[in-house]
């Protein structure tokens, strides 16, 4: 089985982007919140990374 990179259900604070992608690397979600800061402090362009993934980056199915 290979692993889908999702947005979180449990991890999620505004969309689940972070918390997805922690869960797909398998590391803390504060780790990837506090490094999405620090891209989005340099220059902003991290806030347009995170509109297109919240956008493009599928929901988690509930079970």
């Amino acid at each position: 089985m290979h692993k889908r990179l999702y947005k979180s259900n449990e991890n999620r604070i505004i969309a689940g982007v972070c918390g997805g992608i922690a869960e797909y690397f398998d590391v803390d979600p504060t780790l990837i919140r506090l490094g999405w800061v620090v891209f989005c402090a340099m220059g902003g362009s991290g806030l347009i990374a995170y509109l297109i993934a919240a956008i493009l980056m599928p929901c988690q199915a509930r079970y």
